[in-house]
Order: structure tokens, then sequence, then C-alpha cells
């Protein structure tokens, strides 16, 4: 592993520093329409990333940015890998493009294997797609295809859960439980229920890893069975850690019963992995740490570390040799990106795979997590901390709301940790959300708890 030291970041920034000037020190901010931010906030005060190295982001103004939530939950391998850069350039000088209807190239067939190697159970097949929230549109597009297929048309209905987030796909939204991701566009898709969301601060304050309460919440997926029949239902999809909400463990034996239930009823069950996928949890996927295997699972963030875009599905040999039926020239599933295993992807994934295996970055999250742990609920007492919920290599602290401004004061940390305190966290709502790369050691765990408590001192 390479780490930067402070002589090679002061190098770097040197380098061509007329150049970098112009592109780092944009002049007119109007033009970029941001996606999830509070647009004329940023402009006002902005946060401009020029450069990563390893753990940390550099400043438009060249301070260095301990970067404590992987960039958006995917940078997994931490930034600007040698390996996966090289491997970028080589592949965008060898072929740049090749489609993936009718024709494909020898990375999309390695990247696949490669994949399906690791994944759990029977999850032997892959379909490619470009991020996360395509991943689920086509998770659930799978789902109700294979029904067809199948000969059972009336299944149709799609369970989601409350607090979930699928993307921002019209299907990932109408499964997703997250009110202000869904009610700006209307009716959304039919035929769409929720199961219950799992967090009980009641019963499940300041948890490390899975909450002992809750398990009978996966009981509801009965209810919504007796509501709507069988017959009439196709998947159900769920996060198996809710990240983007603000991380929301599995209580212990939740997913074990929504598995049990799914298949007494002829259910898909769908994991959604995009955030907990490539050892965020300690393990290659959550349903490799949890022991139950979905009939079809999402991936996206960190396949590639974040380098290209790239996401996909994996399905269960049954679910993809139900398509293999009919003539043999016929499309069995009409359904793809112009994208779909993109040559620069292959080339990123294949490299981030290679860093995951060679300096076992899943093996390393779970050696880490009783540190990460550890620091982390060390905040607990700290002014207007509620509460603190860690699993894996990911945390969520939820701070007391101020009175008439909900999310004022996570925003205002967020600020502060960028501009004061040189650290990039996520927010969601009041609650602070870490997830910092895997490459993380101790005392960077130690770096970043500490600069965690002293904004969260500042927002007090």
């Amino acid at each position: 592993m390479h780490w930067l030291n402070d002589g090679d970041i002061a190098m770097s920034l040197a380098h061509d520093q007329a150049g970098r000037s112009a592109a780092s020190a944009p002049n007119d901010l109007e033009a970029f329409w941001m996606p999830f931010t509070a647009n004329r906030a940023f402009k006002a005060r902005p946060r401009v990333i020029a450069g990563a190295k390893d753990m940390h982001y550099i400043a438009n103004d060249g301070r260095k940015i301990l970067d404590g939530a992987a960039g958006l939950w995917c940078c997994n391998a931490g930034h600007n890998r040698d390996a996966i850069v090289a491997a970028i350039q080589q592949q965008a000088a060898e072929l740049d493009y090749a489609p993936s209807f009718q024709f494909s190239h020898p990375k999309a067939f390695a990247v696949a294997s490669r994949l399906a190697a690791i994944a759990p159970g029977d999850l032997d097949h892959v379909f490619f797609t470009n991020s996360g929230s395509e991943a689920v549109d086509t998770a659930l597009k799978i789902a109700l295809a294979y029904w067809n297929v199948q000969g059972k048309g009336s299944k149709t209905r799609l369970i989601g859960r409350e607090r979930g987030y699928h993307g921002v796909g019209f299907g990932g939204i109408s499964v997703g439980g997250i009110v202000s991701n869904r009610k700006l566009y209307g009716t959304l898709l039919a035929g769409v229920d929720h199961l219950p969301h799992t967090y009980n601060r009641a019963e499940q304050a300041y948890a490390r890893g899975e909450p002992a309460w809750g398990a009978h919440l996966a009981d509801e997926l009965e209810r919504l069975v007796a509501l709507h029949d069988a017959s009439t239902i196709a998947a159900v999809i769920v996060e198996p850690m809710a990240g983007s909400t603000g991380v929301l463990a599995p209580p212990k034996g939740y997913l074990q019963r929504l598995r049990e239930i799914c298949d007494k009823h002829g259910i898909l069950l769908i994991f959604d992995e995009v955030i907990t996928g490539f050892g965020r949890l300690g393990a290659g996927f959550a349903a490799e740490r949890f022991g139950v295997v979905p009939d079809i699972m999402t991936f996206a963030k960190g396949v590639t570390s974040g380098a290209v875009p790239m996401g996909g599905c994996f399905v269960r040999k049954t679910v993809f040799d139900a398509f293999m039926q009919g003539p043999d020239r016929a499309v069995e599933l009409p359904h793809g990106y112009t994208y779909s295993a993109h040559p620069l992807a292959c080339a990123a994934a294949l490299a981030t795979l290679d860093i995951y295996r060679d300096e076992g970055l899943f093996e390393r999250a779970h050696a880490l997590e009783p540190a990460w742990a550890d620091a982390i609920h060390a905040l607990r007492g700290e002014p207007n901390v509620e509460d603190i919920r860690t699993i894996g290599i990911v945390a969520g602290i939820d701070l007391k709301p101020r009175d008439g401004a909900p999310g004022s004061r996570a925003y205002e940390a967020m600020e502060r940790a960028f501009h004061e305190y040189d650290l990039m966290i996520r927010i969601t709502g009041d609650t602070l959300a870490l997830s910092p790369p895997l490459i993380v050691g101790e005392a960077e765990i130690g770096e970043i708890a500490d600069k965690v408590r002293k904004v969260i001192r500042a927002v007090a």
C-alpha cells in the first residue's frame, strides 16, 4: 500500500500550477445544478475538491481533507490508487468503447467471472449497469420478468421498506421509503407497499452491530401477504443495512426471518448492497456477514472504488436459468444500457478487485471493527448526541435537532468539518454518517473521532 506523504502532496500541487489553478478555482458556479445539494447555500460557501490520494482529498486551496465518508460510500480502496489509475489509462488507450448489445469485450466476461466467484451462495450471474439506481431498477424488472416467464404474470406487486433508499429511478423511489425523495414526484409506481422500518431508539440506543430487538418486525411481511395474497407479490427489496437514512443495522434474526417468509410464499428476496458490498461491513457482502442469500443482489460504488461509474445485479442460477428458454436467437431479457460493462469501468473493477484481494481489505475491515466502534461510541455524552450506531466500518451519530430548524445542526457540522477541521462527513437530517475508506488505520480512526468530537462541540 502506498501512503502519500506531505512532500508528495506538495509536489503534486505544485505540478502544472497554472493549469490546476484554472481548473480548481472556478469563477462561475451558476451553470451546474448540483444533485442532492442545497445549491444556494453551497455556492455561497463552496466546498471544492481539486485532488485526492489514499485517505485524503485535496481542497482547491491545497488543504488535505481527511475522507470520513469514502467519497459517497464508494471509495473503499482509497483514492487514486496507482494500480486503478494505470488500468484505466491503459484501457483508454486500447479500447475506448464496445457495445454490450449483441457484442462485448474480454474484460466484461472477466469482471463478471471474478464477481461471481466472490458472491455468496449461487449468485452466479451478473448483469451490468452504470449506477446503484440503475441496478435497483434492473433488479425490479428482472423480478417482474421472472414471474412472467414462469407463467405467473399476476405477481407484480413490489414490497419495499420505510426509510429505505434504493436510488433515484422511478422504481427505486417507489420501493424506497424516504419521504423527501418521494413527495415531489406524484404517485410513482402502482402496486407497491412497504414494510415498517426497524429502528426504535428506546430499544436499540447505542447499538454496536445488530441490535437485539426488532427481529419480529419481519413478520409484518406476513401481514402484507395476507392483505395482498402471495399470488400478487413479485419481490421484497431491502438494504441489509439501511445506510442513507442514517445507518440502521438489521436486528438479529431479521434478515433470516425475511428469507423464511419469502421462501414460504414464493416471493423473490432482493438485497440492495450498493453501500454494503465490497467490505463495508467486514465481509465481501452483507449477505455473507448475515448468512442470508437473496435471489437478486445489487451492487455499485465499491466495485470500482468509485473511480469509474459501474453497477449491476447478481442473480441466482435458478433465476437466470428461467430466462434461458425459447429460440436461441431470441433476446431473453429486453433490458440494458448503452454503457453496460464499459471497458474503462471493467478495467477499474479488475484492478480494484485485485487490491481488495491482495491487501485483504475485507478482512482488514473485520479486524478494525472493534477499534472503530470503540472510537465512535466514545463520543457518547458529547453535547446533543442522542444516539450512536456502528456496524462494520460505518457509523451513524444522531444529533438533537434545533427547535424550528431540523437539519440545520448537522448541515453546520458538515460545513465546519470541511472548512475548519479538514474532515469530510456525510449528513442525513440531523445524523452524521461516517464510512471511511477501508485502508483507514487506527491512528486515522482516532483522528476522525477527534475531529468529529470538535465539530459536535462547535455546533452545540
